[in-house]
């Protein structure tokens, strides 16, 4: 599986043309489905944010709204009644999973019991574009400020990269560069803060930092 980890979506041109090298295909000829799990475990999400990304409304133009020659949904929760014989076909069939925010271990708790998680690793030519938990579930661990759902067990997430993520630096009063310095030094692993404007590609390993705006890396 090929990564485009962003923090608020593809936003600029520098992060749109990495997304297009991924995928080997405009935007407009590719498939996606659309993955609004992480919402439901974070108490500022509910039914308008998540109606606002399946229906690509104005606020979704970097996500769902990008231009997709279709758009599906993924909802990860309703995977395990419904058997893998019918929603596997639906993933190796698109040629993105757009995977929103919200709480990153709820997301992570929700790809395990369905299943894709375990699907992930035959997918070579898929495309996972994340946005803030989206991302960050595929890190090893968030760091516990990051943890919004009561029922989450402790802070770890997918590990399938080797780095963690301090999504939307200087968006919010508790995102500055000097709390996420203090969260680099409390997870304790290689990290990256990014804003708005940056996106981390992961291809076969190897990590690339694509970005118009501001980041900076922790650790070696």
């Amino acid at each position: 599986m090929k990564l485009l980890l962003t923090s608020g979506g593809v936003t600029n041109p520098s992060i749109h043309t990495a997304l297009v090298q991924l995928l080997g295909k405009p935007v407009a000829e590719c498939h996606a489905l659309v993955v609004p799990t992480a919402q439901w475990g974070h108490p500022l999400c509910g039914p308008t944010s998540v109606r606002g990304l399946l229906a690509a409304e104005d606020g979704w133009q970097h996500l769902s709204g990008l231009g997709w020659a279709s758009l599906g949904v993924l909802e990860l929760t309703a995977l395990p009644t419904i058997g893998a014989e019918r929603w596997v076909p639906w993933v190796r069939e698109a040629d993105v999973l757009l995977v929103d925010g919200g709480d990153a271990t709820y997301l992570c708790h929700w790809m395990q019991q369905s299943g894709l998680a375990d699907l992930l690793p035959s997918l070579p030519g898929t495309v996972w574009v994340g946005v803030s938990a989206g991302s960050m579930v595929m890190t090893p661990r968030v760091g516990d400020v990051f943890v919004e759902w009561p029922s989450a067990p402790d802070d770890r997430t997918l590990g399938m990269v080797d780095f963690s993520i301090f999504p939307h630096l200087d968006a919010f009063p508790t995102n500055t560069l000097a709390h996420a310095q203090q969260w680099a030094a409390d997870i304790g692993i290689p990290s990256y803060a990014i804003d708005e404007q940056t996106a981390i590609k992961v291809v076969d390993g190897t990590v690339e930092v694509v970005s118009e705006g501001r980041w900076t890396k922790f650790g070696s």
